[in-house]
């Protein structure tokens, strides 16, 4: 590992000559490549330079112990523990700074939520996940971006999809793909008693034209008229936009927009994204089962989250956390959840990480 690291600290030194080339600063293409790269380094190896410069103080706290002075041996002792503490909490942060980084972290992010099984109140709860992720990200002072919406005569969601734009999107939100549960007393109950229902979540990276190959004659485009809210405009004219990928069959639709070329540029970013994860998904598949313990299944068929409104209470049964303050959380408050998956998925990666050890 002090080999790689090492290496890693010339390259940082080379990328530092190279950015300050006039030939390199020219060149728009490679000289956002490198400073990109250099930004990813000047996280890892100033912190394995303090490491480094630690080793040689506690080695010479040590040669200290062999003084005839006893307070000067007392006192190397005190800075030796001092150091050797101050020399594992390095470790530790090197050891997760050379986690493999998941390529999709920096990217915006495709925000889709779905009504499951419970009818309209699954489509009302599917409304209030929607709006408790909006409250959030508008709070982080990203970009929240409507692209299509099916709400239900009750007002909820059978389906809504919005794209979230910001620095690290997909690395803070990987973490919410999968089925929320909601357990809570429906508007239209009047014995007062609990239902369950359900909701999905996909998070999605946006992809670029370049990433997913998408053949022009495996594409089945329909336009129509929109239907629903939206204004005269749009319900008179042929706006809305149905695109069908043959060889896979999943269909893309997006009716939000006036204009016919926005809704279907719109419906291509979508119909990348989810090519790009069915093609993820199927090469997840094909691994061993060990690597998907180390990096987590991302399953969303699997339940992850439950939120009790009589009890106040949401539980994430990935990582056994339960907050009693529902409330705040439905307004956008999921920091510290999302914190907590963070770091559970961390850890569980630097445990399977054979090669993160120092020599």
């Amino acid at each position: 590992m002090l080999e790689q690291l090492s290496g890693l600290e010339e390259r940082y030194t080379k990328l530092e000559q190279l950015l300050s080339d006039p030939s390199v600063v020219n060149n728009r293409a490679m000289y956002t490549k490198y400073v990109r790269e250099h930004g990813d380094l000047g996280k890892i190896v100033p912190v394995f330079r303090t490491y480094k410069q630690t080793i040689d103080e506690l080695e010479e706290s040590r040669e200290l112990l062999s003084d005839s002075d006893p307070e000067i041996k007392a006192l190397a002792r005190t800075e030796i523990d001092s150091l050797s503490a101050e020399l594992e909490k390095l470790e530790e942060q090197l050891r997760l700074l050379l986690i493999p980084k998941d390529p999709n972290d920096d990217k915006n992010v495709l925000l889709e939520i779905r009504a499951g099984t419970g009818g309209d109140e699954a489509a009302l709860f599917a409304g209030d996940l929607f709006r408790m992720y909006h409250r959030y990200v508008d709070a982080k002072g990203w970009k929240f971006e409507l692209l299509s919406e099916n709400i239900t005569d009750s007002g909820g969601f059978k389906e809504v999809i919005a794209m979230v734009k910001g620095k690290g999107a997909y690395s803070v939100l990987k973490y919410e793909s999968g089925t929320h549960r909601v357990q809570r007393v429906p508007t239209t109950e009047t014995q007062g008693r609990i239902h369950t229902s359900a909701a999905t979540v996909a998070i999605l990276p946006e992809v670029e034209e370049v990433e997913v190959h998408i053949d022009p004659s495996d594409l089945k485009f329909d336009v129509y008229r929109a239907s629903g809210p939206g204004g005269q405009c749009v319900n008179t004219t042929d706006s809305a936009v149905r695109i069908t990928h043959l060889p896979t069959g999943l269909v893309v639709i997006c009716q939000d927009q006036k204009s016919q070329h926005k809704n279907k540029a719109k419906a291509m970013t979508v119909l990348r994204a989810r090519l790009y994860d069915l093609e993820n998904s199927q090469q997840q598949d094909e691994i061993s089962e060990k690597r998907k313990n180390q990096v987590g299944s991302g399953d969303r068929s699997e339940r992850i989250r439950t939120y009790n409104f009589p009890q106040g209470r949401m539980t994430d049964h990935r990582i056994g956390l339960t907050l009693y303050k529902l409330d705040t959380i439905m307004q956008g408050d999921i920091k510290e959840i999302i914190d907590g998956l963070s770091t559970f998925y961390q850890a569980q990666a630097l445990k399977n990480d054979n090669s993160a050890n120092f020599a």
